[in-house]
């Protein structure tokens, strides 16, 4: 293969609420963390093992405006994006790292107030969706197929 590949996706919980910092000129960066779970059984014991590992996630612009007015803590939400690792210098001059997931694309799959109400439908109006390029129909696109 000739390319190279930057591609992460997520589906997990929402670990906090979504933290905002506005830039002169209108710009916007918002960052929280999302939790994913896996679950497995040790052999040895039989006991139901589940481990959690917590991403860093960043959203920029539009997306990260969206993100502040309708995620919270708890919800559930599909991510796609890349991964982006930063470097700076410690007070104590050490150098730290972190790496991120810078997302390009995000679906809503369910919020904290839907599973408290019982709801079965989002929340949210047309559970928004922001993406710089999608191969998806628009919303509107009716078809004739059975399925």
């Amino acid at each position: 293969m000739a390319g190279t590949l930057n591609k992460v996706m997520l589906i997990g919980h929402l670990g906090d609420e979504v933290k905002m910092h506005y830039f002169d000129g209108g710009n916007s960066i918002g960052r929280f963390p999302v939790a994913t779970n896996e679950t497995y059984t040790n052999r040895q014991t039989g006991e139901k093992v589940v481990t959690t590992e917590w991403h860093n996630i960043v959203v920029r612009n539009k997306l990260a405006e969206i993100c502040e007015k309708f995620l919270s803590k708890g919800d559930k939400v599909y991510l796609e994006g890349r991964l982006k690792t930063r470097q700076w210098d410690a007070q104590d001059g050490t150098k730290k790292y972190t790496t991120e997931i810078h997302v390009t694309d995000m679906n809503f799959l369910t919020t904290k107030k839907e599973l408290e109400g019982g709801q079965s439908q989002p929340s949210a109006p047309a559970a928004p969706k922001q993406s710089t390029a999608s191969a998806e129909p628009p919303q509107d696109y009716d078809d004739d197929l059975p399925f």
